[in-house]
Formats: structure tokens, C-alpha cells, sequence
């Protein structure tokens, strides 16, 4: 079994895997388990191949979604792999930019809006700014 994350040196590939419509993710042989988990909170399958050592595992965007939604998925995943540090590959018959930049915008949206609602510091209250007189 051929494993892209370990031919190319990266923490996730993600393509289709030949002769297949199924979308992979593959990671490094013994990746470590944060990055599996996020994977699968992302919404991909985890599967594993017991082999003599080590176990071999890979992930899928789940059978049951149509084509395009598989691609979404996938393609939505990556702002947050990235964001965790990961370096991710993903073919272009997978990846949609319209996708991408949603998914990268909802994780800004995200990420600022628990700063937006924090209370302003307290500190000495600030004088009024006093009324500009004209000549």
C-alpha cells in the first residue's frame, strides 16, 4: 500500500485515489494521534490496516455524501489542518477555492468573535473629550 504523506514528506495528502471516486487523506506513518483525531472531527473516516508494524491508517471523506460534498469537505479541512501546523497537499481535482475561502473566513469569523465580546479592561475612565471651539 502506497502512503503519499510518507512519499512526499508532508502531514496530510489529500487526493483521489486511482481507479476510485474515493477521496483520501493520508498521513505519515506513525503521525501522531492529535492529528488523526482532527481528522476525523473535520468530518473524515478513519480506517486502519493492521500490518506487521506499524499499523497502517488513513482517512476518507464518508461514501454516503455526493461528489461535490465529499470535494467540500475535504476542501474545508484544510484552513484547520494548516491552522494546527500541519502541512497539507491536495490535488486540484479535489480542492474548490469558492470553499477554501469560506472555510478560511468562518475560521477568522471564529477567532475573533470571542475577542469582540470580551469586557474592555478596567482601568481609570477616560475624560470626556472636551468641545472644539472654532474662531
Amino acid at each position: 500500500m502506497a502512503n503519499l504523506a510518507d512519499e512526499y514528506g508532508t502531514d496530510v495528502e489529500i487526493y483521489i485515489k486511482a481507479l476510485t471516486t474515493t477521496i483520501h487523506a493520508d498521513t505519515p506513518t506513525g503521525a501522531p494521534a492529535k492529528l488523526h483525531d482532527l481528522l476525523e472531527e473535520l468530518g473524515l473516516e478513519r480506517h486502519t490496516y493492521p500490518t506487521d508494524a506499524p499499523i497502517y491508517i488513513w482517512h476518507t471523506v464518508p461514501e454516503h455524501l455526493d461528489a461535490d460534498e465529499q470535494k467540500r469537505l475535504a476542501t474545508r479541512a484544510i484552513p484547520a489542518l494548516l491552522l494546527a501546523g500541519y502541512e497539507v497537499n491536495c490535488t486540484p481535482d479535489v480542492f474548490d477555492e469558492v470553499t477554501y475561502r469560506q472555510a478560511v473566513h468562518d475560521i477568522r469569523t471564529r477567532t475573533a468573535r470571542p475577542e469582540a465580546q470580551q469586557p474592555a479592561p478596567a482601568g481609570s475612565p477616560s475624560r470626556p473629550a472636551q468641545a472644539r471651539r472654532t474662531p
